[in-house]
Formats: C-alpha cells, sequence, structure tokens
C-alpha cells in the first residue's frame, strides 16, 4: 500500500481508528483520542470514524493506578485498524509487551496509519518503525529518547511531526491538535472547525510551532494578541502584511514578533499564511472552484501561489482538495 492510499480513509465503510491501551497507559491521551475520533457527530450528519479500544490483557490497571479498565478488545482487534494508535506511559524506560511491539510491526507491514500521543514515540522507536524517520516526543524525554533511539531524526521543539504515514506528537495536549490535523487530513478545514468547536480548542495549531511558550499568558490585558488577531482573521483577502498587524496592535514589528514566539510560539507571517490556507480550503470545501478567486478571497493573491501552498500545507494540489473534500463528494458520502 503507497504512503497516500494509507492515509486517505476508505470511500467505503468507516475508518477505524483503533487506541492499543496497556498497563499504565495515560488516560488523557486516551480521552484525547475518544473526544476525536470516537464521538458521534450528529453537528455533522454522519460519523467519521469507526473507533475502538484493544488491550493485551483484560484488565488494565491505568496510570498511577487511577483506575482499571476492562471489557475492550483483545490486541488481535488492532490488526482491523486503519490507524493504529500505540501506548503511551510515564515511564519510558520500561520495555513495551513484545506482543504490542508485533502488532505495531504488523500494522506498519500492512500499511496502516501510525499515531504516536507524547511517550507514544518510544513504542514506535522500539517497534522499529521509526528507523530513519522524522518524530518528536516529549521535551523532557528528548535526551533519553535520543540515546536510545539514535537512528530516529528526532524534533524535540515541535508539537508534532506528520511523517506520512507515522505521525507523533509531543506533551498531552497536543494529542489534541494531532487528532485534530487528521480530522483535516482526513476530511477537511471545514469539518475539523466543526470538531474543534465541539472541543472548544484552537481550530489550527501547526505542528511546527513550538512546545512551550516563553509566557503562557502575558503579563499585562492590553498585550494579547486576541484583538489583533480577530481583526486580521476579517480581513484576510486584504492585502495585509506584519507591519500592518503591529501597526493595529500599536506596537514595533520587532515588538509584535516578540509576542507571537511568546503567546504562539510561531511568527506573524507564518500565523497569517496558515490563517489564509485555512480560508482557502474552506471556500473550496462549499464549492468555490475557480481557484483565481479563491487564491484572491483567501488573501494569497495568486492560483499559483495556492497551489504552492496547498502542496506544503496539506501535501495535495487544490484540484486534489476539490476532489476529496468538495461538495458533491461530500453530498455521496464520499471523501
Amino acid at each position: 500500500m503507497t504512503k497516500e492510499s494509507s492515509q486517505a480513509v476508505r470511500a467505503t465503510g468507516a475508518h477505524r481508528v483503533v487506541v492499543i491501551v496497556d498497563e499504565n497507559s495515560n488516560p488523557f491521551e486516551l480521552g484525547c483520542a475518544t473526544e476525536v475520533f470516537g464521538l458521534r457527530r450528529p453537528e455533522i450528519g454522519r460519523d467519521l470514524y469507526d473507533f475502538g479500544l484493544c488491550s493485551p490483557e483484560p484488565r488494565t490497571l491505568m496510570r498511577d493506578g487511577f483506575f482499571t479498565l476492562t471489557g475492550v478488545a483483545g490486541l488481535e482487534a488492532a490488526d482491523a485498524a486503519d490507524t493504529l494508535i500505540v501506548p503511551n506511559r510515564p515511564d519510558v524506560e520500561v520495555p513495551r509487551r513484545p506482543a504490542v511491539l508485533d502488532a505495531v510491526r504488523r500494522a506498519h507491514a500492512r500499511g496502516a496509519r501510525l499515531v504516536g500521543f507524547c511517550s507514544g514515540a518510544f513504542t514506535l522507536a522500539e517497534a522499529g518503525v521509526l528507523d530513519g524517520r522524522r518524530a518528536t516526543a516529549h521535551w523532557q524525554w528528548a535526551d533519553s529518547f535520543r540515546a536510545r533511539f539514535p537512528s530516529v531524526h528526532l524534533e524535540s521543539d515541535v508539537l508534532f511531526v506528520d511523517d506520512g504515514d507515522i505521525l507523533t506528537a509531543a506533551g498531552s495536549a497536543a494529542a489534541l491538535d494531532l487528532g485534530l490535523h487528521l480530522v483535516r487530513r482526513d476530511h477537511g478545514a471545514e469539518v475539523a472547525n466543526s470538531v474543534s468547536r465541539r472541543l472548544v480548542f484552537a481550530a489550527h495549531r501547526d505542528g511546527g510551532q513550538r512546545q512551550f511558550v516563553e509566557r503562557p499568558m502575558p503579563d499585562l490585558p492590553d498585550e494579547s494578541l486576541a484583538p489583533v488577531l480577530a481583526w486580521a482573521q476579517e480581513r484576510l483577502d486584504s492585502p495585509l502584511t506584519v507591519a500592518d498587524l503591529a501597526a493595529r496592535a500599536r506596537v514595533s514589528p520587532a515588538t509584535l514578533h516578540r509576542r507571537f514566539r511568546a503567546q504562539l510560539g510561531t511568527t506573524p507571517l507564518t500565523w497569517l499564511t496558515g490563517e489564509r490556507l485555512s480560508l482557502a480550503c474552506r471556500l473550496i470545501e462549499r464549492g468555490e472552484y475557480r481557484f483565481e478567486v479563491v487564491a484572491r478571497k483567501s488573501g494569497l493573491g495568486t492560483a499559483a501561489n495556492l497551489r504552492l501552498l496547498m502542496r506544503r500545507g496539506t501535501g495535495i494540489t487544490p484540484s486534489a482538495y476539490k476532489d476529496r473534500f468538495g461538495p458533491e463528494r461530500k453530498g455521496r458520502g464520499e471523501l
């Protein structure tokens, strides 16, 4: 199976997402997977995924004995997964069960998509599927990970890494970022925005953002970027520049850069481009197939620039995005 086919949701039947839960697994990441992939979506009009859990044992003691998980499928359920989310847990130095690693290897061999949240990268690396690949993990385990798995290209200061058929997220909250990224990749920006609204979570934080920011909250209320972000989002079709954003915020461009880095972990230009790309995707999903119009309305300028940025941001061309996520396909229940 090719990398592209492993990423796409099947046209017939729901895409099957299976989470392996093992001893001492973290409940938070399990909850993130359930919230993103496991809930029914009446507001969308269809279920996005077929979701299930499995475990190598009939009774699984979760992290620090918080609770015991029972009544889930055996590990054989992992063999039917289109996307397999591997176990993550705080005791990263303890080897994973051989049966779990074998299940991960089988899934990888048949072309399933593999996902590791937080310390889940250790599970993937132990299974040998990350050799020569890009990945991330929580920053506090970066040194340990590099020492144990030198053949993996660890990116320790990003939220998540999408390496095609293997995706990894850093700290716990980044599991939601990666989950929404997968929904966006599978179902388009409009559906991902709907899921994020239900989660009351940011619709899109680029994976390349830093794992932690210098200041989680601004020192003074008037340093919040929220007003200028809202102002810019209403004017994406205008030729906005970083200087325009700085003028609106009544600060110098250098100060604006510092605030973006401190509060969002990215640059003003990267944020602005991401917002415009998201708008372009939504316009295509709503049926605007004149790509020069999409480019103009989203502020991306030209159809050529739209093609370049969509390929860079989504991995596919505007035409392929239309074919996968346009209203005609959605109307037939296809992707």
